[in-house]
């Protein structure tokens, strides 16, 4: 028997940055939500009380935790557009992974007697 290769899932993949192209279709099957989703997304991350930067940095650390690819794509590329470092980026990382963690280690206390 030989190795087994994966090459057939590589025709299709489930996360391809280029499925955000069907953005469109999904907002004319659904155009009230979408534009209350996009108007929500606009005013939430604009520069406002904390900076945008901070706010980009914010959206990293979620999207690290919720494990969207496509979110990280994107809001990695606004948080430096909006100044931050690879040193910003790096910490943010391990904010995400702290609390992540943390979450994991104060459930614990739910499954003791």
């Amino acid at each position: 028997m030989g190795v087994k290769t994966f090459s057939h899932l590589k025709k299709k993949t489930m996360y391809n940055m280029n499925h955000l192209k069907k953005l469109g279709t999904l907002g004319k099957n659904a155009e009230p939500a979408m534009k209350a989703f996009q108007e929500l997304d606009k005013v939430a991350l604009a520069e406002g009380s904390i900076p945008k930067k901070y706010k980009e940095l914010m959206a990293v650390a979620v999207a690290l935790t919720t494990q969207c690819p496509y979110c990280l794509e994107i809001h990695k590329k606004h948080a430096v557009d909006a100044g931050a470092t690879p040193e910003e980026l790096a910490e943010a990382t391990f904010v995400a992974a702290a609390l992540r963690a943390g979450a994991a280690v104060v459930h614990g206390t739910h499954i003791m007697e």
